[in-house]
């Protein structure tokens, strides 16, 4: 290109700049009545920006001006959406009701249902659910809570810079979904706050959840049945119940679980680290194409953990053998301290042993020493700590 092309092609783009954001439309939610002080609920404010956003055949944002809006619950709803790109940028914070029990047997707080093209960036959403926590750990009878945020049926969906704190159930959850990016997530909940997982995926492919930090009572991110091309890496998990495909098998006919991967992780004080985790009972479900690398553990009671006799508190156990089929799963790198001393443990299926189990390069300790492994029904290989170069993996 010579100068003088170069010269024409800067106003050029320059005007297609400004042609892009004449068509490009906002709506404050303050406009349509959402008051700040966090007092008066603005749910039906968010529905209409919403709507607007929604007709819009031009690319629209919802913005959310800093304050705190109570919102008693949403749905929105994207299957009559004259575009594919809406924007919700959160300068404020999102609350839910702090009686739990006005959202506590709805499901969910804020649910996105057969959206596609959304963005959020930014934000605060608190769920206030310590209310319910308490009242499940007294061991009376509650409801059950509300996702703070969920997806459905939803496609080409951008998270960045959003906090999700103090869920009453889970924080975010995406099933059915498809091309989904999370960055710079945070989640925070207390680490006795029961069913809090910080980010649950099922049925969904080509999720990628990357620089987020997530500190909870259940499990940092949980992985269902239906999950294929999962990227997780540098994530902090702590405290929480690690990063766990399943629990898998409760039902016969399930979808299996395939191409995940996890690197570049933390566990500080978790009760896991990588685990998998199926019901002993007959199930169609599969596990295979996993890899775990680069993985460091700090203090985590069972940093390296296949259970398929998964029961928690030994209540209404099946007792039954697992059918979910479980192979190719590799451990690369995977270092730092247990705070038990197996700190590898795989207790697979008499029925579907565990096959293809690669270990390499683990070095995990125990009170300054080498800590030590448990095999029931698994093979493969082992590179590293747990034998010598090449050693087979066999435990009956």
């Amino acid at each position: 290109m010579n100068s003088k092309m170069r010269f024409l092609a800067i106003p050029f783009l320059f005007f297609s700049f400004l042609l892009s954001a004449a068509k490009s439309v906002t709506y404050n939610v303050q406009s349509y009545g959402a008051k700040s002080h966090g007092r008066s609920d603005s749910t039906n404010s968010f529905l209409s920006a919403w709507a607007a956003a929604c007709a819009s055949v031009a690319p629209a944002t919802i913005y959310v001006p800093p304050g705190r809006f109570l919102v008693g619950g949403a749905s929105f709803w994207g299957q009559n959406c004259k575009n594919n790109a809406i924007t919700i940028r959160i300068d404020g914070t999102l609350v839910a009701p702090s009686d739990y029990n006005v959202l506590g047997h709805s499901g969910n707080w804020l649910k996105f249902e057969t959206v596609n093209g959304l963005s959020i960036y930014g934000g605060t959403l608190d769920g206030q659910g310590t209310g319910l926590w308490a009242c499940k750990n007294s061991g009376k009878h509650c409801p059950q809570g509300a996702t703070t945020l969920g997806f459905t049926n939803s496609n080409n969906i951008a998270i960045a810079g959003l906090t999700s704190l103090n869920s009453q159930l889970f924080h975010l959850v995406f099933n059915g979904c498809n091309t989904v990016k999370l960055q710079g997530v945070k989640v925070s909940a207390a680490g006795n706050s029961p069913n809090t997982d910080g980010i649950h995926v099922q049925y969904s492919s080509g999720v990628t959840i990357l620089n987020s930090k997530i500190s909870t009572g259940d499990d940092c991110v949980s992985i269902g049945p239906g999950t294929t091309s999962l990227w997780i890496e540098n994530v902090l998990c702590g405290p929480g119940h690690g990063i766990s495909i399943g629990s898998l098998g409760k039902d016969f006919e399930e979808e299996g679980v395939q191409n995940v991967t996890v690197k570049n992780v933390t566990f500080k004080n978790t009760q896991n680290g990588v685990r998998i985790k199926s019901w002993g009972r007959p199930s169609k479900g599969f596990v295979k194409d996993v890899l775990f690398q680069h993985a460091t553990m700090i203090n985590v009671q069972n940093p390296i953990i296949i259970d398929q006799n998964y029961c928690p508190d030994n209540i209404n156990c099946p007792g039954q053998v697992s059918g979910i089929k479980i192979n190719d799963v590799t451990y690369q790198d995977i270092h730092g301290t247990s705070a038990t001393e197996i700190a590898v443990k795989f207790d697979c299926s008499k029925k579907n042993p565990c096959s293809g189990i690669r270990l390499e390069d683990v070095k995990l300790t125990y009170k300054n020493q080498p800590a030590k492994s448990s095999c029931a029904n698994a093979a493969g290989t082992t590179l590293g700590l747990l034998g010598p170069a090449g050693t087979t993996l066999a435990c009956g």
